[in-house]
């Protein structure tokens, strides 16, 4: 059987045993009960350099992605990030976790609006939609400080989430 936490997030705590029996005057030590209570770790901890580290290191590998020069065909959408999962598949391409974080702030915005459940590429041209994307992306990719982009992963703890798992040959 497989413990559910490690040893080391264990911390011993005494339990008096308190008894109405004792002869008064007469001093004695009370007997102490040690139990092991486990703590859950609330959350991993990463220290501000490793995070500063892999933000580099994301930072520099998206720059080295170039963007797409041909865009391949007219691509129906009804949102941006239904669009940006469409350019993902076409180009198998990732996009920035910033332009991730943009297009979903984007669709929120239309939250509410009298067009809001109407399909996207009826208000915005699919061609202007993804050169809009593209452009973005291209923003991102080459101007973004790693520093900014690590306080805003320390930030967010679900960062992973727009960070794309596509990996092109470059």
């Amino acid at each position: 059987m497989k413990r559910s936490m490690p040893w080391s997030n264990e911390e011993i705590l005494s339990l008096d045993s308190d008894s109405d029996g004792e002869v008064k005057g007469v001093h004695h030590d009370k007997p102490r009960i040690a139990a092991l209570v486990s703590q859950p770790i609330v959350r991993e901890v990463v220290s501000e350099d490793a995070v500063i580290r892999r933000a580099e290191m994301y930072q520099e590998y998206m720059r080295q992605i170039p963007i797409p020069s041909l865009h391949g065909s007219l691509i129906p959408f009804t949102s941006w990030q239904g669009l940006a999962k469409s350019i993902k598949q076409l180009y198998g391409q990732p996009l920035h976790y910033q332009t991730n974080v943009l297009l979903k702030q984007w669709d929120q915005l239309r939250i509410g609006t009298d067009d809001e459940h109407q399909p996207l590429d009826t208000i915005i041209h699919p061609c202007k939609a993804e050169a809009t994307i593209w452009l973005i992306e291209q923003v991102h990719r080459l101007t973004t400080s790693h520093h900014h982009l690590a306080k805003l992963w320390q930030l967010d703890p679900m960062h992973h989430a727009f960070v794309d798992s596509i990996f092109p040959k470059i």
